[in-house]
């Protein structure tokens, strides 16, 4: 097990200045047109995988770091360059969490490849859970898969929405109901291959950020799968729910989901982007208050000014010390007996809609155009405190976990 630091070794810090060169040379600099077009920047994305950070051997070099910290430093890096083109480059990553956290071995050698293709033919892939009236009510969930036993095959139908990547995906991943009666405990994950009939784009999203990164509906229209693309397989999903069948009837403990335990594994990873995005806000103001002059003299020889970007700088740093403390536990097998995980969510995404939000108010009327970055930056941050569980879901969590009662 890893001894838990604050200082990234060698090999860490050559990965993390490789990742912000590449973030300042050819991210940052497309930012604004791909915010723009709101299209995802198929040309960036060939760009991260020729020079290879788009790509499988990268991202389990980082999610396989001893350290915990690969993830959450490549993410901050990227995400300091653009959000919604970071994302557009990391989104096939939570595809590819989902088959890691409940596939087996020969699933995930199969499947995560064909997320990414090769740099001469790039490829993404989406993570299916969200629906029209089951976001965060993950129990209310309606896309449902029945078990052809003649066939060895799985028939899904629903409407999933809120996917990134959804419907110009080579791989989707999809979480459905097996089992009504056990409510969240009934579902399972299911892999959807290129070119699968009945799996179709439905609504795509014009957002009000992170607009680089292409977000739809996902339409599952009897869409059969083998039995080999149900993760986990299918005599693991049998135990699986016999368990909880049994602890429904003692009234027994919680049994975690398919997609929680994606969420689980990735809450620290989202704080990481939103440490990023507050990061490049709080540089833009930085730089700003020491070089615009009024009366005479800088901004920030204003305390006004001056204390706004202590606090911004403070709770930066703190939020990623949240964050790495979460991805170190999460690596070296340490439960979150606090919801540690949430907690690094819940605090990087609220720092950086505030840091954003105060980055703007330093640059004045400037930081409400589009001549400055921060305005964009305050626009993607706003999704931080939504997606992959809502800051009030994260306090549910927390609250819940401290307390062992059933908060709602």
């Amino acid at each position: 097990m890893a001894e838990f630091t604050m200082e990234l070794n060698d090999e860490q810090k050559e990965v993390r200045d490789w990742l912000h060169g590449f973030a300042a040379d050819v991210i940052r600099p497309a930012a604004a047109e791909w915010d723009e077009r709101e299209e995802t920047p198929w040309p960036v994305i060939q760009e991260a995988a020729k020079v290879g950070i788009y790509s499988l051997d990268f991202y389990a070099q980082q999610y396989f770091d001893a350290t915990g910290l690969g993830i959450p430093m490549a993410m901050e890096e990227l995400f300091w360059g653009d959000a919604g083109i970071a994302l557009s480059i990391v989104g096939t990553g939570l595809a590819a969490v989902g088959v890691l956290a409940n596939g087996t071995e020969e699933q995930i050698g199969t499947w995560i490849p064909q997320m990414y293709g090769d740099a001469n033919d790039v490829k993404v892939a989406a993570f299916c859970s969200s629906e029209p009236d089951a976001g965060s009510d993950v129990a209310s969930m309606r896309t449902r898969a029945v078990y052809d036993e003649a066939k060895d095959e799985w028939v899904i139908n629903g409407t999933k929405t809120w996917a990134t990547n959804g419907g110009i995906a080579n791989v989707h991943v999809v979480v459905a109901v097996v089992d009504p009666d056990l409510g969240s405990k009934g579902h399972a994950s299911f892999i959807i291959p290129p070119g699968t009939p009945g799996c179709s784009q439905g609504q795509k999203f014009k957002k009000h950020g992170i607009r680089a990164s292409h977000t739809a509906e996902v339409i599952l229209d009897n869409v059969r799968v083998p039995g080999s693309c149900l993760l986990g397989g299918k005599e693991k999903l049998d135990e699986r729910l016999a368990r909880a069948r049994e602890k429904a009837k003692k009234g027994g403990e919680r049994v975690k989901n398919a997609a929680m335990a994606t969420f689980e594994a990735s809450r620290p990873a989202v704080g990481a982007m939103a440490v990023g995005t507050a990061r490049a806000a709080y540089e833009v103001a930085l730089e700003y208050a020491t070089t615009r002059e009024q009366f005479g003299r800088p901004i920030i020889d204003n305390q006004g000014v001056a204390f706004q970007l202590a606090d911004m700088r403070t709770q930066i740093d703190a939020a990623r010390l949240l964050v790495w403390r979460a991805s170190w536990m999460a690596v070296n097998g340490k439960p979150f007996t606090a919801a540690e995980g949430s907690m690094s969510k819940l605090f990087a995404s609220e720092t950086a809609k505030k840091v954003t939000a105060q980055a703007i108010q330093i640059l004045g009327g400037n930081g409400y155009t589009r001549e400055y970055p921060v305005e964009r930056m305050h626009r993607d941050a706003a999704i931080y405190t939504i997606f992959e569980g809502t800051s009030e879901i994260q306090r549910l969590v927390i609250a819940r976990t401290l307390s062992g009662m059933p908060i709602r």
